[in-house]
């Protein structure tokens, strides 16, 4: 029995760092870091970035495969809620700018101004349906 724990614990742990490795791949083919730090104007600390995202990566699989409880505060909560949206917006922008679906759109509907306000519509939008999936679902 303990045998049998121990193999399906390695290769819960196996199949985690494979797919967590795709996920890590997509992000990099998508140049999500390099951008970052470049419009953060902070490229110095891109070794910091990646250490950062891998030991994220590994510690969420361990916490993922073992359950392990993890009791956060309300504020803390939040700003893990934050950092998460920000990650999955970045993403979805660096997906979207990567298929050309932005430039597309504006050329097609011919927007001259307010573009930066159609950005935002999106985000708050994006924001206003979490939120509501979160409480009413």
């Amino acid at each position: 029995m303990l045998i049998k724990q121990i193999i399906l614990g390695f290769i819960g742990l196996c199949s985690g760092f494979t797919v967590s490795a795709g996920v890590f791949a997509f992000i990099t083919m998508l140049g999500i870091i390099p951008r970052l730090a470049e419009r953060t104007k902070t490229a110095g600390h891109i070794y910091l970035y990646e250490n950062a995202i891998i030991l994220g990566g590994t510690l969420g699989n361990i916490w993922i495969l073992y359950q392990l409880p993890l009791h956060l505060s309300a504020l803390m909560l939040g700003i893990f809620g934050l950092f998460s949206g920000i990650f999955v917006g970045c993403l979805a922008m660096a997906l979207a700018e990567m298929l050309r679906v932005i430039p597309i759109m504006v050329n097609r509907a011919q927007i001259k101004e307010g573009f930066p306000l159609i950005v935002t519509a999106i985000a708050i939008g994006k924001m206003a349906g979490t939120l509501f999936q979160f409480f009413y679902s």
